[in-house]
């Protein structure tokens, strides 16, 4: 008689090579349930030894993927290393340049005749995103004027970012990273006043925390680091008065519906679902943008 291996009540996926097995672990690569006995440790998360081992089959992919799709790289964490030495650079020149860099290429909605910083009346006629200076949106991300500041958001993308780009892919990441930029920015735009101008990395980086504890709970990982983290930027958030925190709640927003998109996309049309995601929370930015600018110059 043949031996009858038990069978364990509904709940959780069953590794796919031992039926008996429950388990919440997926192959990043082929999404496959899988038990200890099957896991590799991959770059994130794990995979199955037919995907390590080139044999899960003609159908699949030749070249490695990660987890949304993206090629796997030899240098996982270039992209972030490229816009921590961009911050840098700017901030470099900011000092060098001085207030003038930061008018010109800050977060601003309207400002007139008279509009100061740091005592300096600066503002010869209009300027801002509502006078048609939209640049302004994503420019603003990459200004800092204090040590604290940036040091702080370089922090938080040196500690987020490899992983993240990791997990999604280089293009996946730079759309992750600059869709949260523009959303703090317009958050900031449409909610806070015309003539308060705003900078840094913040929007990006509180983006880079939603990403990440998207990507957490699609891995079913320990998702009580990430949220801590979380919950004491944001205590800091709405307890400093300096802070804009509509960037921070735009940025955060926006990072964690993306990353949401491509993490969850289904493996057929993946690519697709990943551009319609990045494509629909482009197109919400725009439309807030249009309204805001109507309220200030109708």
């Amino acid at each position: 008689m043949a031996q009858q291996h038990p069978q364990p009540p509904p709940g959780l996926a069953r590794c796919y090579r031992h039926q008996e097995r429950e388990t919440g672990v997926r192959c990043t690569r082929c999404d496959r349930p899988i038990c200890p006995d099957c896991m590799v440790s991959a770059s994130v998360g794990y995979q199955c030894r037919q995907c390590v081992h080139g044999a899960a089959g003609a159908g699949r992919a030749a070249r490695p993927r990660t987890l949304a799709g993206g090629s796997v790289t030899a240098d996982p964490a270039l992209v972030t290393k490229v816009l921590l030495a961009l911050n840098v650079a700017v901030f470099i020149a900011v000092l060098a340049g001085g207030d003038q860099w930061v008018v010109n290429l800050g977060m601003l909605g309207l400002a007139t005749d008279g509009f100061t910083v740091q005592g300096l009346q600066l503002v010869p006629n209009e300027i801002g995103v509502a006078d048609g200076e939209v640049y302004r949106l994503l420019t603003a991300a990459f200004l800092h004027q204090e040590i604290w500041h940036i040091g702080f958001n370089m922090l938080g993308l040196w500690f987020l970012g490899p992983s993240l780009e990791s997990a999604l892919g280089r293009s996946r990441f730079i759309a992750l990273y600059l869709l949260s930029a523009l959303a703090g920015s317009t958050l900031s735009y449409a909610l806070a006043e015309p003539n308060q101008l705003s900078l840094g990395a913040s929007g990006a980086i509180f983006g880079l925390f939603g990403a990440t504890a998207v990507l957490a709970r699609r891995l079913r990982y320990d998702m009580r680091p990430i949220l801590v983290l979380l919950a004491i930027n944001l205590v800091i958030t709405f307890t400093w008065s300096s802070i804009a925190w509509q960037a921070h709640i735009g940025g955060l927003v926006a990072g964690a519906a993306v990353a949401f998109g491509m993490v969850h996309a289904p493996r057929q049309r993946r690519t697709a679902v990943q551009i319609a995601v990045c494509a629909a929370v482009a197109l919400v930015i725009v439309a807030t943008c249009l309204v805001r600018t109507a309220q200030l110059v109708g």
